[in-house]
């Protein structure tokens, strides 16, 4: 089989603001920005890379969903156990800089993990893990 990873969903609660997390610290470019019905998803990825994107959704969007099941979801987004991405970067110690000039939500500083990678922790807007493996 011939598979790749074209895109996946993070949920935002704020379009405007993790649009500026994601184009603006993180360098991802715009891809798609769609308004529908009062809510907002905005396509993102890494610029030279245009077969991955990640989709920045309304979580209450999301059909099928009761009352209950979207409370839980917005209470996990704000723990930052709902969602999580991992990316990657041949310069951990730049990036790390960057978010924290950014202001960013820091978890984790740049640590040499005991399972063999050096990643930092840090959460967007929405609340939602990112950690950043440093390539070597």
């Amino acid at each position: 089989m011939d598979l790749s990873i074209h895109s996946t969903f993070l949920p935002h609660t704020d379009a405007a603001v993790s649009l500026a997390f994601y184009r603006d610290t993180l360098g991802f470019e715009v891809r798609n920005d769609v308004a529908y019905g009062g809510n907002r998803w905005i396509t993102v990825g890494p610029q030279g890379q245009p077969g991955t994107s990640i989709v920045l959704y309304p979580p209450g969007a999301t059909p099928g969903l009761t009352d209950d099941e979207r409370r839980t979801i917005v209470e996990m987004m704000a723990k930052g156990t709902f969602a999580m991405i991992l990316l990657a970067t041949p310069d951990l110690d730049a990036v790390f800089e960057r978010l924290q000039a950014a202001d960013a939500e820091i978890v984790q500083e740049p640590t040499d993990q005991p399972y063999g990678v050096r990643d930092c922790g840090v959460r967007d807007p929405a609340g939602n893990m990112i950690r950043i493996q440093e390539r070597r």
